[in-house]
């Protein structure tokens, strides 16, 4: 049986990559593979190539041949001249940089606030907007009630913004659960 190392083709349209493969020479070119030893990406910058050294040196000891294509990969990974023989093969292969971390200037003013800051839910919200406007209330209701001299009815202005707050907070459950819903 004869043996090849060839690509297979993968990717969309027009944004091939392809999957190092040994496979039998008979076989399709997309078709079943032996065992896939690596990757190669033309499209990225650079060109992302990945080769298992030790499977490929075991296929091309058993006598794989290498299409043109991966011969030029192996070339520049070093595997080829590793498999010749030669003393000192290189690895010429570019490798992507890494990214630089972004790291804002202290000394412009910063547009966004920061996260750390956590917004007040609505529901509590709308507790303290109640309590201030009962308290704006209560003392209007308490000065009428002493201007007049009448004790029950300065009783009851002190208990009306307490039963309302008692609502309110009945009331902020029931709306929570349909705020879930």
């Amino acid at each position: 049986m004869a043996v090849k190392i060839r690509l297979k083709r993968m990717g969309k349209i027009r944004a091939p990559y392809y999957r190092i493969v040994v496979a039998d020479s008979r076989t399709k070119r997309d078709g079943r593979v032996i065992e896939e030893i690596g990757k190669y990406h033309p499209t990225e910058e650079p060109s992302l190539i990945e080769v298992d050294s030790a499977r490929a040196q075991y296929w091309l000891g058993v006598g794989a041949q290498p299409s043109e294509q991966v011969a030029a990969l192996l070339k520049l990974t070093g595997d080829w001249g590793i498999f010749k023989g030669e003393k000192n093969p290189k690895n010429t292969v570019k490798l992507k940089e890494a990214k630089v971390p972004f790291v804002a200037d202290e000394k412009k003013k910063a547009v966004l606030k920061p996260k750390t800051e956590a917004p007040e839910p609505k529901a509590e919200a709308k507790k303290t907007e109640k309590a201030e406007k009962a308290a704006d209330e209560k003392p209007a209701d308490e000065t009428a009630a002493a201007a007049t001299g009448d004790d029950q009815a300065a009783d009851a202005a002190v208990e009306a913004p307490v039963a309302e707050e008692t609502a309110a907070t009945e009331e902020a459950p029931a709306d929570a659960a349909a705020d879930k819903a």
